[in-house]
């Protein structure tokens, strides 16, 4: 189910954006090369927590490689992207945040590619969250506190008369983040519920700051 699902977000959000390459690999192949990695090499922690590697650099032919370079940021945001569903989907889970590159390989024939994949952690160990704003940008949380608010300084600027200057923090706890309100004006709110002090978030919880609503991604 994870990998048909997979497949499908590639045909419709790869192939559908990278027609203008023209080169002798389909996005979609890597995209199942990669999966294929995270199946292959997941492991088990002490938790009994099943965990798939989140770092990966594609090795591609330097014609191949010509091939995607007006492409090749969106492309490996959308492989993240799959990555990060399909973990979701098979209950997998990731020590640091997901990241793709591709390099050359003057070893390899044009047409042919690999995959180099690993385990990364995070600096400072806080695992790979993210908050997904409305526009569908995603801002990494890492080992720092996330401020939100109005005012442009913070980390997270959120254009909305109904939140405060300085609104929320986010910041990593002793087992995962959480959302701290700074006493703004209409609260924070997790899943539809208004929070009092500081709450640990749960991967998918929706975070409302006024009347603006961010999606939390724990990988």
């Amino acid at each position: 189910m994870g990998l048909q699902s997979l497949e499908r977000r590639l045909e419709r959000m790869v192939e559908g954006v990278f027609r203008r390459s023209r080169g002798s690999i389909r996005p979609i192949e890597l995209g199942r090369r990669l999966v294929r990695e995270m199946d292959d090499n997941r492991t088990v922690d002490v938790k009994g927590r099943r965990m798939v590697p989140n770092d990966f650099t594609v090795l591609l032919s330097a014609d191949d490689h010509a091939s995607f370079h007006e492409i090749e940021t969106a492309l490996v945001t959308e492989l993240a992207e799959a990555a990060r569903e399909y973990a979701r989907e098979e209950a997998y889970h990731f020590i640091g945040p997901v990241r793709v590159g591709l390099t050359v390989d003057n070893d390899l024939k044009v047409g042919r590619f690999g995959i180099v994949s690993q385990l990364k952690q995070a600096p400072g160990g806080v695992g790979a969250g993210s908050i997904v704003l409305p526009s569908g940008e995603r801002v990494g949380l890492g080992e720092h506190t996330t401020s939100v608010g109005r005012l442009p300084e913070c980390t997270i600027t959120i254009d909305d008369g109904n939140v405060s200057r300085e609104h929320a923090r986010i910041k990593p706890g002793s087992s995962g983040y959480v959302v701290q309100d700074l006493g703004s004006t209409n609260g924070t709110l997790v899943n539809g519920q208004r929070i009092s002090g500081t709450r640990m978030l749960a991967d998918g919880d929706i975070v409302s700051f006024g009347s603006t609503h961010v999606r939390f991604e724990a990988s």
